[in-house]
């Protein structure tokens, strides 16, 4: 079993970044990690995804390809998102997950693993 725990989250205005992270402790291999986000009153998103193996593929929602980049240092255990350009619709609260196998599909089962942190409020004002 893996632990994680996320850090990073804040309150910026829009066209602000902020960036992320995820430490991941235990049984830490895992060929899919990434993460989703929940607004209130809407349904959870895959945001990002990455594969554990092979660090240079990664998948991205259509609503923030361009503005995020995920990204893995595998000697630390720690996966990153590095969030640009955030809009107010992307206010939520975002979580880091894991799954032993799952890529290339990562992206979409991500909402619904069960290894995943606490999470980490994000607040974008206008």
């Amino acid at each position: 079993e893996v632990q994680l725990a996320e850090s990073g989250g804040g309150s910026v205005q829009a066209g602000g970044s902020l960036r992320l992270s995820c430490v991941a402790s235990g049984s830490t291999y895992r060929s899919c990690m990434g993460w989703f986000r929940q607004a209130p009153g809407k349904p959870r998103e895959g945001v990002a995804a990455i594969d554990g193996e092979e660090v240079d593929r990664t998948r991205y929602a259509d609503s923030v390809k361009g503005r995020f980049t995920i990204s893995l240092d595998n000697a630390k255990k720690i996966v990153y998102l590095q969030m640009d350009s955030l809009q107010p619709e992307d206010t939520g609260m975002y979580y880091c997950a894991a799954d032993a196998m799952g890529w290339p599909t990562c992206l979409e089962i991500i909402t619904g693993l069960n290894e995943r942190g606490q999470g980490s409020q994000v607040t974008v004002s206008s």
